[in-house]
C-alpha cells in the first residue's frame, strides 16, 4: 500500500487533537469516541476502493469504529464509544476476532473478512470486509479491544495497525483516568445477567 509523504506526521497530529479533545471531556466514552471517530477518517487507503475485489457488486463503502470494553465479569465485552449503531451490544471474550485479541493481547489485520476463518459478523446493517483489532491495555492487563472497520476489503494494513496502537494506548488512559472501569460496572449491571 502507497502512503502519502506526510502519513505519519499527519498521524501524530490527529492522535494529538483527539488527545486533547479527549480530556477536555468528563465522560469516559465520549472522551474515548475522540480516538474512535479520528481512526475512521485516518487509517486505510482511500484509493483501495475503486480497485476489483475491495467491494462486491451492491456494496457501498463506510467505516465504522468501536471500543469494546470488559464487563466486570470478564466473561464478555460491551461496545462503547462507537458509530457501528450496535447500541450496547455485548460479545463474548472468546467470540470471533474480538475474543480473539483480548484471549491472546495481540492486535491483529484482517485485510480480508471473507477468507478468515475466525471472523463472524458483528454488524447487521453491513458486511465488513476489512477490520483492525487492537487490545486495550492497562497495567499489563486487557481492559477492552479497539476496532476500526471497512466495508473495502484490503484498506488497512500493518502500518495502520500499529498506528491504531497508539490510538488504543491513549483511548486506555482517558477511559480508565475519567473513570471507564466504573461505567462499565454501571452498564454492565443496567443491562442485566449476561448469557453468552
Amino acid at each position: 500500500m502507497t502512503r502519502p509523504a506526510d502519513f505519519h506526521a499527519r498521524a501524530i497530529e490527529v492522535l494529538h487533537d483527539a488527545n486533547e479533545a479527549a480530556w477536555r471531556e468528563s465522560d469516559p466514552e465520549e472522551g474515548v469516541r475522540h480516538f474512535t471517530n479520528a481512526t475512521r477518517g485516518l487509517l486505510g487507503d482511500p484509493d483501495v476502493v475503486n480497485q476489483p475485489g475491495a467491494l462486491k457488486p451492491g456494496e457501498t463503502q463506510f467505516v465504522v469504529s468501536a471500543c469494546f470494553f470488559i464487563a466486570p465479569s470478564r466473561d464478555h465485552m460491551i461496545v462503547f464509544a462507537d458509530n457501528f449503531g450496535l447500541g450496547r451490544a455485548r460479545i463474548s471474550v472468546t467470540d470471533s476476532r474480538p475474543g480473539h485479541t483480548v484471549q491472546t493481547k495481540q492486535a491483529a489485520v484482517v485485510k480480508n473478512t471473507d477468507v478468515d476463518p475466525i471472523f463472524r459478523q458483528i454488524i447487521k446493517t453491513g458486511r465488513v470486509g476489512c477490520s483492525i483489532y487492537v487490545p486495550v491495555m492497562w497495567k499489563g492487563e486487557v481492559i477492552g479491544m479497539f476496532n476500526t472497520a471497512s466495508q473495502a476489503r484490503y484498506i488497512y494494513d500493518e502500518t495502520d495497525m500499529r498506528v491504531q496502537k497508539l490510538f488504543a494506548a491513549c483511548a486506555a488512559a482517558v477511559w480508565m483516568g475519567l473513570g471507564g472501569s466504573q461505567r462499565v460496572a454501571e452498564v454492565a449491571e443496567s443491562l442485566g445477567p449476561w448469557n453468552a
